[in-house]
């Protein structure tokens, strides 16, 4: 078999209707896939390698879902493969472009595996073509989904968007570490996956204007990352999206106010009406004491139906969107609940990766802002039904706007589990 040879390598075809499927090995000719350069990693011992470049790969046009297997490692971390990060027409329900849409700048994303460790991390590089240099993503996922497929198909997104994504691993499995430590191992992961991007091969990480994404416990452990960035030495947040942030009954990593985050953050929060795990307890917390920090929005997500064939949730899960070809293995709780409800529909292009892309866009480069805040229409348009009707638009919250403990206590329900 190819696999077991030093440097073999096999592209495979898995169906765009079966994501279950055992992937096909796809023929290609040997002019069809250029390695650019394999280079020798200094002072490693055993001698490893890392392909660097990939390029001018072809497929057959009817084949939409490519990746590359390799078998080989560079020291602690493990190269997995090229990933084709799109198909090649959007989503259906998911805008053609601008924020949430479908005009991606990259076709491929690098997947690379230094997360053996609780303290270890995933790294997804825009690929096809390869940047020089990428803004960069700390994706902190919710509590034991310590698998990156959970989140797949929003960091392809993102990644074909132009960022590098960083996931930190921060828990080795449901019991440890304890969540007081998650912040320190998180920060580990981070520090190290930087390390990494600087090394000759990669893309070169942008690091003035760092975006935290965080969800469920993931988005406690930004928030405490936020405030202590100093303290654990990785790059201060300039954006943060915060998806159902809440720790339910592990509450190690809370701290008592969330006014020590910079003032300059811009901040997004958003809770879902029928989150039932962790309710919108801790997204009110950030919300009402993060007094020094003025660019700030909550944003509540409702259920929304045609009455008949279609309807959108306002679950713990919407901002799951798995994708199988960053599937780790691992099959605890949190990823057999990933498999049985991930949806990939307008919530996703319309709530959370709409907004997360315009508060990229507004921290970066000053545009998108009437998308990411102020309760403007286009920040809290859904989309639209298939027979044109709108979708529940958000409900968006500004500072001073007290009136939001009341509304969404009366439409979450918190404290409910």
């Amino acid at each position: 078999m190819v696999g077991r040879e030093p440097l073999g390598l096999a592209i495979f075809h898995r169906p765009t209707n079966n994501y279950r499927q055992t992937p096909e090995p796809l023929f290609l000719s040997q002019h069809a896939l250029r390695l650019a350069t394999i280079i020798e990693i200094p002072n490693a011992t055993p001698l490893h390698y890392q392909i660097i470049t990939l390029s001018n790969y072809q497929i057959q046009p009817n084949y939409h879902i490519m990746h590359l297997r390799t078998f080989f490692s560079m020291s602690s971390i493990v190269f997995k493969g090229v990933f084709a990060t799109a198909q090649g027409a959007p989503y259906p329900g998911q805008p053609l472009d601008g924020p949430g849409g479908a005009d991606y700048k990259y076709q491929s994303v690098s997947f690379y595996d230094a997360a053996a460790s609780a303290d270890g991390y995933w790294l997804f590089e825009p690929a096809d073509p390869k940047p020089d240099s990428a803004e960069v993503v700390v994706f902190l996922h919710g509590y034991g989904a310590y698998n990156p497929m959970a989140y797949g198909k929003w960091i392809k997104h993102l990644v074909a968007k132009g960022n590098i994504v960083i996931y930190p691993r921060y828990q080795k499995n449901l019991v440890w570490p304890r969540p007081v430590d998650f912040p320190a191992y998180a920060a580990k992961g981070i520090r190290d996956a930087i390390a990494v991007l600087q090394q000759e091969g990669h893309v070169k990480p942008k690091l003035e204007k760092v975006t935290y994404i965080g969800h469920s416990y993931g988005g406690v452990t930004a928030a405490n990352l936020g405030i202590h960035w100093e303290r654990y030495n990785v790059p201060k947040p300039t954006a943060m999206l915060l998806a159902q942030p809440g720790s339910g009954p592990f509450s190690g990593a809370r701290l008592k106010d969330y006014s020590a985050l910079p003032a300059d953050l811009n901040l997004v929060i958003i809770a879902g009406q029928d989150d039932y795990v962790v309710g919108d307890e801790f997204s009110r917390i950030i919300f009402e004491t993060a007094v020094n920090t003025p660019n700030r929005n909550f944003v509540l997500q409702r259920r929304d139906t045609t009455g008949s064939s279609r309807w959108v949730l306002a679950s713990h899960s919407e901002p799951y969107c798995y994708d199988l070809d960053f599937d780790t293995g691992v099959r605890n709780y949190t990823a057999q609940r990933v498999l049985l409800t991930s949806r990939l529909n307008e919530v996703d292009f319309n709530c959370y990766w709409k907004l997360g892309d315009a508060l990229m866009e507004y921290t970066r480069h000053g545009r998108c802002g009437d998308v990411a805040f102020g309760n403007t229409a286009k920040q809290r348009c859904m989309g639209s039904w298939p027979d044109g009707r709108a979708i529940r638009e958000l409900d968006v919250f500004l500072p001073g706007q007290y009136a939001v403990k009341a509304v969404v206590n009366q439409v979450v329900g918190v404290g409910k589990k």
